[in-house]
C-alpha cells in the first residue's frame, strides 16, 4: 500500500474543461488530515488559475464524503499544522475563493467540514443515503469554515437555526428540502449527475458563467464579510474553554461529551 494510499490524499483528473477533485480516504470516512486541506488547497488553486480549466467537481471516493476533521491532528499534542499559502485558494471560500463554478457531489456521511465544503461551491448533489449534522458544538467548539452564515444564506433563519443549534443527523431528503442541496439521486449515481451538469455549465462560454457567479457573489458579499471577519471572535469564545478540551477529549476517548459552560 502506498502512503498516500494509507494515509488519505486529495487528487485530482482533469477531464478535458473540468477538473475533479477527489477527496481519497475511505479507511477513515475521508476525514480531513492538515496535509489533504492543503491538497484540496492545491488543487482548488488550478482550478481557479488554469485557463483550460473551467469547471470543478468535488467528490469523495468510498461509502462517505468525510466524517469531517481527523480531530486530533488539527488539536493537541499530536496537531501537525500544515499553513494554507495566501495566495491560495480557500475550501471554504472564507478568505481568496475560486472564481469557476463548483459542483459537488456527497454520499454517506457528510459532516462539518464537509457541509461547509459543499456551500463554499455553487451546486450539490446529494445521493439518497447522504446524512449531514453540523454538530461542533456537541464537542465543546464551534463551526468556523462558513456554517454559521452559509446554512441562513442557503435555508433561511429558522432551517439554519434548527439544524445548527440541535446539531442534529438530517437525511438527503430534508437537505432538499430546506436548500442545501439541488439535486438527490440514487445511491452510486451522484458523481456521475454532477460531471453532467458540469458538463453542462462547460457548454457555456466560460467568462460569461464567470461573471455571473462573480456578480452573484457581489450580492451576498458584504454580509458573509462581516460574518468572516467574526470567526476570530468565535475562537476566541470557544477554543480556550473547558468544554473545548472536554469535547474533543470526549470524541478521541468515544464518549458522552460533559459540558460545564465554561
Amino acid at each position: 500500500m502506498s502512503e498516500a494510499a494509507a494515509t488519505g490524499c486529495v487528487r485530482y483528473e482533469r477531464h478535458d474543461h473540468i477538473l475533479r477533485i477527489v477527496i481519497d480516504n475511505p479507511a477513515k470516512k475521508n476525514a480531513f488530515s492538515p496535509e489533504m486541506m492543503l491538497e484540496l488547497s492545491e488543487a482548488m488553486t488550478l482550478l481557479d488559475t488554469d485557463p483550460d480549466l473551467w469547471v470543478g467537481v468535488l467528490c469523495a471516493n468510498g461509502k462517505d464524503f468525510t466524517a469531517g476533521l481527523d480531530m486530533p491532528k488539527f488539536f493537541g499534542p499530536a496537531a501537525t499544522a500544515r499553513p494554507r499559502p495566501p495566495e491560495n485558494i480557500d475550501p471554504f471560500g472564507m478568505a481568496n475563493t475560486c472564481r469557476k463554478p463548483i459542483v459537488t457531489a456527497v454520499q454517506g456521511i457528510c459532516f462539518t467540514v464537509g457541509i461547509e465544503m459543499m456551500l463554499a461551491g455553487d451546486i450539490v448533489v446529494a445521493a439518497e443515503d447522504c446524512r449531514f449534522c453540523q454538530m461542533e458544538a456537541r464537542r465543546g467548539i464551534a463551526p468556523l469554515g462558513g456554517a454559521h452564515f452559509r446554512f441562513i444564506s442557503r435555508s433561511g433563519w429558522g432551517n439554519a437555526m434548527y439544524h445548527l443549534l440541535l446539531c442534529d443527523e438530517f437525511s438527503a431528503a430534508e437537505a432538499y428540502r430546506v436548500g442545501l442541496v439541488q439535486e438527490v439521486v440514487p445511491v452510486g449515481r451522484q458523481v456521475e449527475r454532477a460531471m453532467e451538469l458540469a458538463t453542462i455549465i462547460a457548454r457555456n462560454a466560460p467568462l460569461g458563467i464567470q461573471v455571473t457567479k462573480e456578480a452573484g457573489r457581489k450580492f451576498i458579499e458584504a454580509g458573509e464579510r462581516a460574518a468572516i471577519d467574526y470567526v476570530p471572535r468565535i475562537r476566541e469564545r470557544v477554543f480556550g474553554t473547558e468544554d473545548a478540551a472536554e469535547g474533543i477529549r470526549s470524541f478521541v476517548e468515544r464518549r458522552a461529551a460533559v459540558f460545564k459552560g465554561r
